[in-house]
């Protein structure tokens, strides 16, 4: 999507302050002995009060609002009544929705509780690389400079990046173009970030593995190798300086 109009802006951010707010009150919202059901369902709750309908629900038929994982699940981790959370556990949510005709989306990993398992300098390391990586974004950057800045800060600190998961563009679809915003850098990928476009920027930081492998329930990812990954994610408008991040109100910087 390219913002051409003031209220294309305003959709966005609409849409951006309704998955942001979502995915900041479900992190404050989560402690230890709760289901990733009633997380899941108090976040689906936040949203249908604002009006916005979950994307992952309503583009894939996700059974879920959000999507939760937890410990060595990655990403698109599926809510569920068995799964308690634990003092020290690894918890990524993933929150995306559409309101009003438009779609924004946003991520975050976190420790439940006391960082018993010692992960926190992983998700430092994803939220420090994120930050750099949207702080190089401008219209005319290749896409695949921004994969060599990740990958090349995530070895820096001794991790390794996930290569076949992705950012993308956002905004009038879940899924839109530029498709792959890859962690590294895809010397085939020439295409640049272009000025007025809207796009999801996320970092796949991981500890041992290079691939995300999906499990039985058809949803589900792991490390090909096992091991943790940290994932955190805005969407940014892309500008000819600072970029504008639409989703600022996750606070996951914070």
């Amino acid at each position: 999507m390219s913002i051409t109009t003031e209220s294309e802006l305003i959709g966005m951010q609409q849409a951006s302050e309704a998955v942001a707010y979502t995915l900041r009150e479900m992190v404050k919202y989560a402690k230890p002995g709760m289901t990733t059901k009633e997380l899941d369902n108090y976040g689906g709750q936040i949203l249908n009060d604002l009006g916005a309908k979950s994307a992952p629900y309503v583009t894939y038929g996700f059974p879920g609002w959000t999507c939760i994982s937890v410990n060595n699940e990655f990403c698109h981790g599926i809510p569920s009544d068995k799964t308690i959370l634990a003092e020290g556990d690894l918890i990524n949510i993933d929150v995306s929705a559409e309101l009003k005709g438009f779609w924004s989306d946003n991520g975050n990993s976190f420790v439940i509780g006391e960082d018993l398992n010692q992960h926190q300098k992983l998700i430092e390391a994803s939220k420090q690389i994120l930050h750099k990586a949207i702080h190089n974004i401008k219209g005319g950057v290749r896409i695949a400079d921004i994969g060599f800045l990740i990958e090349t800060e995530a070895k820096k600190r001794g991790y390794k990046v996930i290569k076949n998961l992705t950012g993308h563009g956002v905004g009038r679809n879940l899924h839109e173009e530029p498709h792959e915003i890859a962690n590294y850098r895809d010397r085939f990928n020439l295409t640049r970030f272009k000025k007025n476009s809207v796009v999801a920027i996320e970092t796949f930081i991981s500890t041992t593995s290079t691939y995300a492998e999906t499990l039985q329930d058809g949803w589900t990812m792991v490390g090909n190798k096992g091991g943790f990954m940290a994932q955190h994610e805005h969407t940014i408008v892309v500008t000819d300086g600072k970029p504008i991040i639409l989703t600022e109100m996750n606070e996951i910087w914070n």
